[in-house]
């Protein structure tokens, strides 16, 4: 790669960082093209290149934000490439980045939306790192809330009015910036946006209307960003974008574009920050840690369920609580931990037990009920191998869920084709995973598909059998 002309001054910034870091020439020039790949990236530096930035050289493009982010998760701490002494590429290459701003976080987040709202199939390859959940999590536990997220309006016109004084003094307005004034009805439209995408997704997949939720991001939710609101509205507008970004992450992850669902939670993570909605921002990281499991990511998992638990306390609903548990469980289930996850389960189970009809749920957490809570239960005793206790909880599950969540049904019927299989019972076990097979075929989910392959690879010692031979022959009669 070409480097810009070798400047006269040497860079005793990074060659500070480089000894406290303890890395070799070699090392460092290793470790970001590591990064790269994650980004994918073929950038092939050396230690030669790593003289030359010492000498004065600038690297090119991205690469100072990589070399950044190496020293960030190395010494534990947010370094920029100003910090490095280099110069600083617009902050929107990867995504990872917890922003220091709620200003920085929009130019991060819109720039992932516009990345992807384009015709960057490179987006969608993008490797899942597990070491990029560390930072953006401790960020969020340990970071304070910010102080100001309005813009272009006088922050004291909102202030509570002299004794006296019978109305309250609207906005002033300073600077209307480069965007709308944003109303409480724009707010309004990007909530309904999102619970109309949301129902797309439980019926039909992530990748049924995905693209559409990004070009709405980009379209609509950008220019409010970067429009006209005070500090109420703007935690609300912050609260809703954080949402949809978060949709726009999920959606990502059930079409298999892992590493970009990744960069969509820490983006969301950090837009709920903004919003000064600390459940919420918990949601998010149970999201990511759902992931985690669905990757065999289990230790993260647990550790990111754990930041969420911490970082909300005993102040949420039970619902909520309950939710937060159920995260945990699966982790460790994943990891094969029996008493752990069992333990998590009955938190999970005493919450949502202690949950009353009068409770303020949140709206993202009013889907964890009864079926929901059988499912995790169905999962985690599948993964156990407890197949009878798997069986009977997803049986209630099915009971129980309603039929718009039709992946979510899938997905179970996949639990109890496997507990099936587990028992011994091969017949009730194929006709499941074959009406599992069907509807996957209906979906645009890759997780869905993946669910079933699953359970195919599960029946290859049973490969001889009447009733595998069968499963096959109707799976084939779909395509």
């Amino acid at each position: 790669m070409t480097e810009r002309p070798a400047q006269r001054v040497p860079n005793r910034q990074l060659a500070a960082l480089i000894a406290e870091a303890g890395f070799s020439n070699a090392g460092l020039a290793r470790r970001v093209d590591q990064l790269g790949l994650e980004h994918g990236l073929d950038l092939r530096y050396d230690k030669t290149s790593v003289t030359r930035w010492l000498r004065g050289q600038q690297p090119r493009g991205t690469t100072p934000a990589l070399i950044a982010e190496v020293f960030t998760r190395r010494l534990g701490r947010r370094l920029s490439a100003q910090d490095l002494g280099l110069d600083a590429c617009a902050p929107v290459y990867a995504g990872l980045e917890f922003a220091a701003t709620p200003e920085e976080a929009v130019d991060i987040a819109s720039g992932l939306w516009r990345k992807d709202s384009g015709s960057h199939a490179e987006l969608r390859k993008i490797a899942f790192t597990p070491a990029g959940l560390v930072v953006p999590s401790r960020d969020w536990l340990i970071g304070r809330a910010d102080e100001r997220v309005g813009r272009g309006v006088d922050p004291g016109a909102s202030r509570i009015p002299a004794q006296g004084r019978t109305t309250v003094p609207r906005q002033r307005q300073i600077d209307r910036g480069p965007g709308q004034r944003v109303t409480a009805g724009d707010i309004a439209a990007l909530k309904s946006v999102g619970d109309l995408f949301r129902s797309l997704d439980h019926a039909y997949g992530g990748g049924h209307a995905r693209q559409a939720l990004v070009r709405y991001l980009e379209h609509e939710a950008e220019p409010m960003l970067r429009g006209t609101y005070g500090e109420s509205s703007g935690r609300r507008l912050f609260a809703a974008t954080a949402d949809l970004t978060r949709l726009a992450g999920w959606t990502s992850y059930d079409i298999a574009a892992h590493g970009l669902a990744q960069r969509y939670f820490v983006q969301a993570l950090r837009l709920a920050q903004a919003a000064g909605d600390r459940p919420y921002g918990a949601y998010v990281l149970v999201t990511m840690s759902r992931q985690a499991v669905y990757l065999g990511h289990g230790r993260e998992a647990v550790q990111l369920a754990r930041v969420a638990q911490q970082g909300v306390g005993s102040g949420p609903p039970q619902v909520v609580q309950g939710l937060l548990h159920a995260a945990e469980a699966r982790g460790h289930a994943v990891l094969g931990e029996v008493r752990a996850a069992t333990a998590s389960l009955v938190r999970a189970e005493r919450s949502l037990g202690a949950a009353r009809p009068g409770d303020d749920v949140p709206h993202w957490a009013r889907t964890f009920d009864e079926a929901e809570l059988a499912d995790e239960f169905g999962h985690c005793h599948r993964d156990l191998q407890q197949y009878r206790a798997s069986a009977q909880h997803a049986e209630r599950s099915l009971q129980l869920r309603a039929p718009g969540f039709a992946r979510s049904r899938l997905f179970c019927r996949v639990v109890l084709a496997t507990a099936r299989l587990g028992l011994g019972e091969l017949d009730q076990a194929c006709a499941l995973g074959a009406e599992a097979a069907q509807q996957a075929m209906e979906m645009r989910s890759v997780r869905a598909v993946e669910y079933v392959r699953d359970f195919e690879r599960r029946l290859e010692p049973y490969r001889d059998a009447a009733a595998v031979r069968t499963y096959r022959d109707r799976v084939a009669a779909l395509s």
